[in-house]
C-alpha cells in the first residue's frame, strides 16, 4: 500500500458540493492499494501511521503521534499514487489494485485505523472529490509498505 500523509490543521473532502468528511487537527491520509497489497499490508501501514513521530511536543519538536495528540484521520482513496511516468507522458495505473479489491482494503485501512481509537472520516472510494486542507508546517511525508 501506498501513503501520502499530511499533517494538517484542517481538512474536508466534497462530493459535488457536499461534505462527506471532515477533521480538525490531524492527518490527511491519501491511499493507494496496489496489485498484491493483503490486509497484512494494512495492518503494517496503520500500525506506522498512528505511531509515527510527526506533531510537535512541548518544546516544537515532531516526537508526537497521532495516537499521543488524540488527532484525527481523514483517509481519502487515491488511485494515482500507482502512477507509473517511466514512459511517455501518460501515466500508467496498472501497479494499483482492482477497483473491487482496492476499495476493500481501503475501508480495512481506515476500519483498523479506527480500531486504534482515532477518530477517521474518509471520502468515498471511486468519486470525483474536492480535498480541501491546511498543511500544518507544512509536514508531507510517503510511505509505501513494499519499501
Amino acid at each position: 500500500m501506498r501513503a501520502l500523509i499530511q499533517r494538517v490543521s484542517a481538512a474536508r473532502v466534497d462530493i459535488e458540493g457536499e461534505t462527506v468528511g471532515q477533521i480538525d487537527a490531524g492527518l490527511l491520509i491519501l491511499l493507494c492499494a496496489m496489485q498484491g497489497d493483503t490486509d497484512a499490508h494494512a495492518i503494517k501501514l496503520t500500525d506506522k501511521i498512528s505511531k509515527l513521530r510527526i506533531f510537535k511536543d512541548d518544546i516544537g519538536r515532531m516526537n508526537r503521534s497521532l495516537l499521543d495528540t488524540g488527532g484525527a484521520a481523514l483517509v481519502v482513496s487515491q488511485f494515482t499514487l500507482a502512477a507509473d511516468t517511466r514512459s511517455g507522458n501518460r501515466p500508467g495505473f496498472s501497479a494499483a489494485a482492482p477497483p473491487d479489491e482496492g476499495q476493500r482494503l481501503y475501508q480495512a485501512f481506515a476500519a483498523k485505523l479506527a480500531d486504534k481509537g482515532i477518530a477517521v472520516q474518509t471520502g468515498r472510494f471511486g468519486a470525483d472529490m474536492q480535498v480541501h486542507l491546511v498543511n500544518d508546517g507544512p509536514v508531507t511525508i510517503w510511505l509505501d509498505t513494499d519499501a
